[in-house]
């Protein structure tokens, strides 16, 4: 069977056209702080509502913190931030009990993680045993504290930034912590004309205190569930097999992408579907946001270091070599 590749038709479902504008405000709302990032801006929106987490990596003063303050904002939800550093400790994130000696039991007290939208600023500067205290949020959504699992209420999602690994002062993220990430990405340099913009705008008035929140949780979690009703036929299914199995059997990469990885692929990819105006997933879909899903999951191998390889231009290279459904 052929797989559709139209570029766009008509929804046949009103709801899911009321999601579909609903994520194309809190776009335009963000894109009102954060100048000439529009595909930044919409990966970040993808994320959000496939129900992922995102790792925003780049030099600092590029506008990390503020692109994750301003998707915040857009949404009318709990917000925690949580600045980390060398002596943060596990309780500091996920929370500590405390004796309370009026009725002589230990009271739980929720920490930062609890919130909707947990913005865990310079992840990588705080030590990995408190690094390692997220594990547990991001994939089951619940964090065990004193032998007592706590739920985290959904909507749930970590956006971390992080300074360029080889920055003084940082730890790496262990393999395990960056495959809970959906997706990955970086802001670079605006261009002349919006760096202009920016440099006017933030030094005669503050854009993100003027943000206005275009949905709410509920929307939020209506929007999730909108996505996982987009159509992706078996024959994509085994496209995105097919592009995991090449990470795992190409020579310069030494640690191929896992199970997980697919799962996000196709997730973001039903995201992204609905974002263009469609109830279904095309080829070109998933090879769009194949780098931004697959590249931190990967670890090239010293050789291919050695020559200057990027995980991106590995990506690109693999997905150019898997035959694509329909083509």
């Amino acid at each position: 069977m052929a797989v559709d590749t139209r570029s766009s038709v008509p929804f046949q479902d009103e709801e899911m056209r009321e999601v579909a504008e609903s994520a194309r405000r809190i776009e335009s709302n963000v894109a009102s702080v954060i100048l000439g990032k529009d595909d930044v801006i919409r990966t970040s929106v993808v994320t959000l509502l496939a129900g992922g987490h995102l790792l925003v990596e780049d030099y600092p003063g590029v506008g990390k913190t503020l692109l994750a303050k301003s998707l915040a904002r857009s949404v009318s939800c709990r917000y925690a931030r949580v600045q980390f550093t060398p002596d943060l400790l596990p309780s500091d994130v996920t929370g500590v009990g405390v004796f309370n000696q009026k009725t002589g039991e230990f009271e739980f007290r929720p920490g930062p993680i609890f919130a909707n939208i947990v913005l865990a600023d310079e992840i990588n500067r705080a030590s990995p045993k408190t690094q390692a205290s997220l594990l547990e949020c991001m994939e089951e959504r619940q964090a065990t504290i004193d032998g007592t699992t706590h739920a985290i209420a959904a909507p749930f999602m970590v956006i971390a930034t992080q300074n360029p690994i080889e920055y003084e002062g940082t730890y790496p993220l262990p393999e395990a912590q960056l495959d809970r990430f959906m997706m990955r990405l970086t802001l670079g340099y605006p261009d002349a004309a919006a760096e202009e913009t920016v440099l006017y705008e933030q030094t005669s008035r503050d854009p993100l205190a003027e943000l206005e929140p275009v949905v709410d949780a509920a929307q939020v979690l209506t929007m999730q569930r909108a996505v996982t009703r987009v159509r992706c036929v078996p024959e994509l299914h085994r496209y995105v097999v097919a592009i995991l199995a090449a990470t795992r059997e190409a020579r310069d990469v030494y640690l191929g992408a896992s199970t997980r990885a697919g799962i996000a692929l196709v997730r973001a990819a039903k995201a992204l579907a609905l974002l263009r105006g469609r109830d279904f997933v095309v080829p070109q879909d998933i090879k769009d946001l194949a780098t931004k899903v697959l590249g931190h999951r990967m670890i090239l191998s010293s050789d291919a270091r050695v020559h200057g390889q990027s995980e991106q231009a590995v990506v690109d290279r693999l997905i150019g070599g898997v035959p694509v459904p329909g083509a």
